[in-house]
Parts: structure tokens; sequence; C-alpha cells
């Protein structure tokens, strides 16, 4: 085992990440349960949408030239031909020179008109209208293929599934979805301090946290996690555990053990199994963070300290989970926030300092990476690039929120 020799850089470690985590298959999904999930397929309209002129106000339609000198104090006088039925496209009235016909928003625009005229530009005296606005070719309507023409791309396989492009896949005809399956990710908590959740820890002991953290995170990014038991530092043990766990699993998250203590067994059990690629990140924290692959399995292990664990899964779970996946569209949300506090970093590593955010300031929570206190305080962090010496009180800054 080579760990701890030659410290990668975070842009290395999501370089190595992306070239072992091949996107898992495709299924078939009903459009009612395609939302949030990752797009397979390019999808193209299979019709011109919407397939119709149509008004997108309510007033009339009528030819522009006749509009040419309407003005609110010479009103342009049009011999009203009926009204425009919603659902009733080409069986309207036609409009000649000089006639209008009432459109609500979203009906069919009669044959001979090009343009509506808004209802508030408009005096309704029966069979007369007074038009009191000039209205160009276009105006108020919407063409039969503006919004998409037939053939043309829609979506683009990779695209995170959002409530607007739901709508759109219905608008285009799709009522089955090609997404990506979710990748399938085992929780291996590692420790023989550890105890579950619901048993009262004894001196020395403390609560499994990190199992936990990262399975909520995985199903944050789509993925569905599946845990086991705790590993109590054996080699033999994790070992069988990871080997019986392959055939249902597409990639490991192993919590502890990643760092030089005798008991630290995750990267001597990858190196068994499969191959160990990368052990220790020129990042804080989350140093001892071990990159490796095991069969078609990627594994990261991850340091035991929560906010350890927290940024790694940001920094680094979260690039596995979208290769994975096949996303190619999802994106951090950030904010620009004002530093409050300098910010101290050592050169030659990447650092991320939780802060907390009241109004448009970034509050940095300085805290021991044991310490829990500090990540439900928080709501995100502040990335410090590799050559920097800090960051100083007053600067703006990008925080990733959590």
């Amino acid at each position: 085992m080579t760990g701890f020799l030659r410290l990668i850089s975070v842009i290395e470690a999501i370089h190595i990440i992306n070239r072992i985590s091949p996107a898992v298959g495709t299924e078939y999904v009903p459009l009612t349960a395609a939302y949030g999930r990752i797009l397979a397929e390019d999808v193209q309209a299979d019709t011109d949408i919407p397939g119709f002129d149509r008004s997108v106000k309510d007033g009339f339609a009528v030819n522009c030239a006749d509009t040419v000198r309407a003005s609110e104090a010479a009103p342009v006088p049009l011999t009203r031909v009926g009204r425009v039925a919603m659902g009733r496209g080409g069986n309207g009235p036609a409009i000649r020179p000089g006639e209008c016909a009432y459109i609500p928003t979203g009906g069919a625009l009669p044959k001979g008109a090009d343009a509506v005229v808004m209802l508030e530009y408009c005096q309704d005296l029966g069979e007369t209208v007074l038009a009191g606005r000039q209205v160009s070719p276009g105006e108020n309507i919407i063409r039969a293929d503006e919004d998409y023409a037939r053939g043309e791309g829609v979506l683009a396989a990779g695209k995170h599934l959002k409530v607007q492009d739901i709508g759109v896949l219905a608008a285009v005809g799709v009522s089955r979805v090609a997404v990506r399956k979710r990748p399938v990710i085992g929780i291996v908590p590692t420790g023989i301090e550890l105890v579950p959740p619901d048993q009262v820890p004894a001196a020395g002991e403390v609560r499994d946290v990190n199992s936990y953290l990262c399975g909520a995170f995985v199903e944050e990014m789509g993925g569905v996690p599946r845990y086991y038991d705790i590993v109590r530092d054996d080699r033999a043990e994790l070992a069988a555990l990871l080997s019986s766990a392959l055939d249902e699993c597409d990639a490991f998250l192993i919590t502890g053990g990643s760092s030089k203590d005798d008991r630290d067994i995750t990267a001597d059990v990858i190196g068994l199994l499969g191959e160990v690629l990368a052990h220790g990140m020129a990042l804080a924290p989350g140093k001892p963070t071990i990159i490796g692959k095991i069969r078609h399995a990627p594994v990261i292990g991850i340091p035991g300290h929560p906010a350890s664990t927290r940024v790694v899964l940001a920094v680094l779970a979260a690039p596995l989970l979208q290769s994975l996946s096949g996303c190619t569209g999802r994106r951090e949300a950030k904010q620009k926030a004002v530093l409050t506090r300098n910010i101290p970093s050592e050169r030659g590593r990447e650092e991320y300092v939780r802060v907390k955010l009241l109004g448009d300031e970034a509050v940095p929570l300085f805290g021991k990476s044991g310490l829990l206190n500090t990540l439900v305080e928080s709501d995100g962090l502040i990335r410090i690039l590799q050559g920097w010496e800090g960051l100083e009180a007053g600067c703006e800054v990008d925080v990733t929120l959590w």
C-alpha cells in the first residue's frame, strides 16, 4: 500500500472518480414517476408545438393592416364577425379586411388574422369594435411551431428532470420516459467503537453517525443507499462483506478506517480485493480519503469524523453519484456573501470551511472535524483553493449551499 506517499489534488481525485464510474443502466418509468430522475435518451418534439397559431391574450383577432392609424384618441372601427371557441381550431370565423373576431387566451387564430389587439385597448359595441391601438404582425400570438418544431431537440440525455421538464415531456407526447437506473450505493461503517443509534453508548463508544449522513446524501443525489452492519475493524470481516455485496451495489462508501492507524483497514482490504487508486488528498478536512475500485464498483473510503465525512461527500461523492447516474446538468446551489472574519489556510491543500449565512454575510464556523454542532449550524461551505493562504474579512465569497 502506497498511502500518503503523495497527496493528490481534489481535481485529480475527481478525474479518477469520473474515470472509474460509468453510468448505470437504463429503465423506463411512467411520466408521473420521472421527476428528479436522470434522462437517459435525447427527446425530440413529435409534432409542432403548439401546433396552431394561437393567441396569448384575451382580445380581438385582426389583420394588423387595419390598425395602422389606430390610437386611443382615434380608434379604428372594425366589424365583429364572431367569436373564436376554445378547442375549435380551423372552424372559427375567417377574417377579411375591416373585420375582427373575439379570441380568448389560447384560442386558435382565425384565417386572415395575423395579430391580436388586447381587450383593454378595444371598445366592444356589439357589431362594431373600436380598436384603440396599432398592432404589428405576430403581436400577441404564438406561431404553430414557435415553441418547438417537429423533430427539434427538446431535452438532452443526462438532464436532471425538473418540474418544467416534466411539462415539456407531456407536451411532446412522452408518457414513458427513458431514465438512468438509480445507482445503489453500499454504506459500510467500520469501527470497533461504533454502536447503532438506538443503543446507549458505553464509555469509549459513539453512535454511528456517518452511515446515516452518507445514506441521506445518496438519497439527495438520486441514489439508493444500501446499509450494512458495522464492521469491527476486522480485515477478513470487511473483505467478506464487500465480496458478498458486490452483486447488489454499484459503488461503496466506507466510513472510518482510512488513516494510518493499525486499525485502519480500508485501504488494505480494497487493495486485497481490487485496486487502491489514491490514498490521501490535498483536502481539509478529509486528507485520509481513499479512492479505489473492486471489480466494477468504485469505492471511496471516508474519514470517520462527521465534518470530514460531510465535506468528502460534497466534494467527491457528489461527482461519483453524478457520474454513475449519467447526470450532466445538475448544478450546485451557490450564494454570494461577504466574509465577516479572516480565514487562514495552509498552502498546498484545498480547504473547505463551514459558514453560517446572516443576510448577505458569511460567518465562518471554526471547529474540529469531530464536532456535529458546526454542521447543523452551517448553511454551506466556502472553498479555499490549494495555492491560497486564506481569505480576508470583507471579501466576497461563493457559498456552496448544503
